[in-house]
């Protein structure tokens, strides 16, 4: 099946479903976009209850809804991707693949929306089709670049850049504007760069695949890494609060006073409060627990 008509088959049958009225195969791209830009959008609590019903029944065509009203997500990221010279279309069904399992992995709990749930995922999806199709533009389209390309080589001497007499000179003997010889000269003059580093070396950790999405980016570990910060900078504060002042300060100088973990021992605070290292341990075995139920609020 190919990208259009796999695309083409998801559409008439949705648009019935959800009461545009419209049928028939899509025969071109522009009719594809032009579909989809027509499909309602869901409101939160719409989007939410169809979350649920496929997170709890695995109700497909709750899925279904929820991946409908966000293809034209997938054709306005797709239309940022066309610089790399590929088709818009197959950039639509890999954004459409990313969605999906966006869609699959989207969680309503989460109080995010699935349109920057998804954004990553079809971003990702497109990375990677990229990554193994990408090539370089054509180096000559119009018939004053054919032209340039075959006789600039010949008629540039050596490999020095030309000089601004040269240009002239060329631009007046092919009869084309000046600034298409510089433009074609920059093109052959120019190397292909790696997108992904070929070697271990220092020099190369920075290659151009260094600079696509990673991992990190992923929306769950996004929010992830935001509940930590929240848990390590106002729940741990709360749950301090909460403690008598022996109880914080025998924490604080066990578990908080170095990074590095070697906080204080139980016979240096047993010394300080004038107890057994044995009744340290109790109090901060107490305080820890105490602790652990104020936290449980920030988890």
């Amino acid at each position: 099946m190919t990208t259009l008509s796999a695309q083409s088959a998801l559409v008439p049958t949705a648009s019935r479903a959800l009461g545009l009225g419209f049928t028939g195969n899509l025969g071109n791209i522009d009719a594809y976009i032009s579909a989809v830009n027509r499909l309602p959008m869901l409101s939160h609590d719409e989007e939410i209850s169809l979350a649920k019903r496929l997170q709890e029944n695995n109700d497909l065509a709750a899925a279904q809804e929820l991946v409908l009203s966000h293809l034209r997500l997938v054709v306005s990221i797709a239309r940022g991707y066309l610089g790399y010279g590929l088709p818009h279309a197959d950039l639509i069904q890999e954004g459409n693949i990313g969605l999906m399992k966006a869609v699959k992995r989207f969680d309503p709990n989460q109080g995010v929306r699935l349109v920057s749930y998804a954004m990553h995922w079809i971003k990702a999806e497109m990375h990677e089709y990229i990554l193994k199709n990408w090539r370089l533009v054509k180096v000559a389209t119009t018939k004053a670049q054919r032209k340039l390309f075959f006789n600039l080589r010949s008629n540039k001497q050596g490999l020095d850049a030309m000089t601004p007499t040269q240009i002239d000179a060329l631009a007046k003997l092919l009869d084309v504007k000046r600034e298409e010889v510089i433009e074609m000269e920059t093109r052959l003059s120019g190397r292909d760069i790696a997108l992904e580093s070929p070697t271990d070396d220092e020099d190369d950790k920075f290659s151009p695949i260094a600079y696509l999405s990673s991992d990190l980016s992923e929306p769950t570990k996004v929010l992830e890494a935001e509940r930590v910060t929240r848990l390590q900078s106002e729940g741990l504060e709360s749950a301090l609060s909460k403690l008598d002042a022996r109880s914080r300060r025998i924490v604080e100088a066990r578990w908080l006073a170095n990074d590095d973990g070697s906080g204080a021992t139980l016979h240096t605070l047993a010394e300080e409060f004038g107890v057994s290292a044995e009744r340290i341990r109790q109090i901060e075995a107490a305080a820890l627990k105490k602790m652990k139920g104020a936290l449980a609020a920030y988890m």
